[in-house]
């Protein structure tokens, strides 16, 4: 009888657990999250936690290349962009821990349904047989009716106590289940936290790395002021964005042109010996030059459109269309030089950067752009952040003005 007691207040423990667990509210932390869809959220956990891998092994890598510098401004570069690397990383590890809280609340409301069905049963079972249990035996032998009925109400409820303690057992297991998904859950919002504070801090780091930066570059900023506005010209004649990177890989090849001239040659010491001997043609600049297949995505984000693929007008597109959060942080594709940077119509903020051999890259869709044109950035540094809203960003590589898929040269 004792024993069947306990179990029946087993019974009604479980089924007031799990009325709480089912009534249980969110904590205040989970409300203010910013979830993702469900049926993306293992798609964008694999994304971002490959992306957080390889945002971390370019983070070491830079850290070593500008502790190994010994030039001030290499080091000084490659430092920011170790830092945007660093950044993000910290926005891929936020978005590991969304996607990841996702998760568990999907499997949390699964297992809350599922005790809400077992409860009512489970309550009024617990209910009916804690009635029985404090009814002692001989009361029962006292009340009107036969010993057989007794002795048969008995029978009923020893052949019940296995189906009870199975279900029993069953309903403990899911309420163990739910105490371990509620500390994922925990785990899952503790790593978001402490992300969004390492976020927070790498992204102080690297504006008071970029305000020493400017203040280091103030006194070449005449040449840059003249170059900037050179670029602007160009973008107001130009009557497209076509046209405007056409523009300027026509005065990129020029540059690399004049850049290629043989210098002035040296009057020799003895006019009357010295032979004329013709001058050593110089080498042509190459535009096939393959490219230094170092190339690196600006930002990371959710790939809405491929290269080739048809746009809403028809066209095919000549580029990849990324989704990033607002405020991810954009970096340069590879080593190469500003050509323009700042707002062009129908694009918003724009970068363009001429690479060796003839390469160029463009990138569309900034909420803010940190370059300057003519300025000399190295792969990773940071370019600015993107808008993340309507407006995607967009990353093109041009091979003598001729849009080529990015991702046949990535890294």
């Amino acid at each position: 009888m004792m024993r069947r007691a306990s179990l029946l207040t087993a019974v009604a423990t479980a089924a007031v657990c799990a009325a709480l667990f089912v009534a249980m509210p969110a904590t205040q932390a989970a409300r203010s999250v910013l979830l993702v869809e469900p049926a993306e959220a293992e798609a964008q956990l694999a994304r971002a936690a490959r992306e957080s891998r390889l945002a971390q092994a370019r983070a070491a890598r830079l850290t070593r290349a500008s502790e190994a510098a010994t030039e001030a401004a290499t080091r000084t570069a490659t430092e920011a962009a170790a830092l945007a690397a660093r950044i993000q990383q910290a926005e891929a590890d936020i978005e590991v821990a969304r996607a990841r809280y996702t998760i568990v609340r999907g499997k949390r409301a699964a297992l809350t349904a599922r005790l809400a069905e077992k409860q009512e049963p489970t309550a009024r079972l617990a209910a009916a047989l804690q009635t029985a249990a404090r009814r002692p035996l001989a009361l029962s032998a006292l009340q009107p009716g036969s010993l057989k009925e007794v002795v048969y109400v008995r029978a009923v409820l020893d052949s019940a106590v296995p189906q009870i303690r199975a279900r029993t057992a069953g309903l403990r297991a899911e309420l163990d289940r739910g105490r371990a998904l509620e500390s994922d859950a925990a785990r899952a919002l503790a790593s978001l936290k402490d992300s969004e504070t390492a976020l927070r801090q790498r992204r102080s780091e690297l504006a008071a790395l970029e305000n020493r930066q400017r203040l280091a570059s103030r006194n070449a900023r005449g040449a840059a002021l003249r170059e900037a506005e050179r670029a602007l010209a160009l973008a107001e004649e130009a009557r497209d964005l076509d046209g405007l990177v056409a523009r300027l890989d026509d005065v990129a090849a020029l540059r690399r042109e004049l850049a290629a001239l043989p210098g002035p040659v040296l009057r020799p010491a003895n006019l009357a010996t010295a032979r004329p001997s013709a001058p050593e043609p110089a080498p042509a600049p190459s535009a096939s030059t393959p490219p230094p297949r170092d190339f690196q995505l600006p930002v990371d984000g959710r790939t809405l459109r491929g290269f080739g693929a048809k746009r809403e007008s028809g066209l095919a597109s000549t580029g990849l269309e990324l989704a990033p959060v607002a405020g991810a942080q954009v970096v340069a594709p590879a080593r190469g030089r500003v050509a323009f940077a700042g707002p062009y119509r129908g694009f918003g903020r724009i970068v363009i950067i001429e690479h060796a051999g003839g390469w160029t890259s463009l990138v569309t869709g900034l909420a803010r752009v940190d370059l300057a044109v003519g300025e000399t950035v190295i792969g990773g540094s940071p370019m600015g952040v993107a808008d993340g809203g309507e407006a995607p960003v967009t990353f093109e590589l041009r091979r003598d003005g001729k849009p080529v898929n990015p991702l046949q040269f990535l890294r």
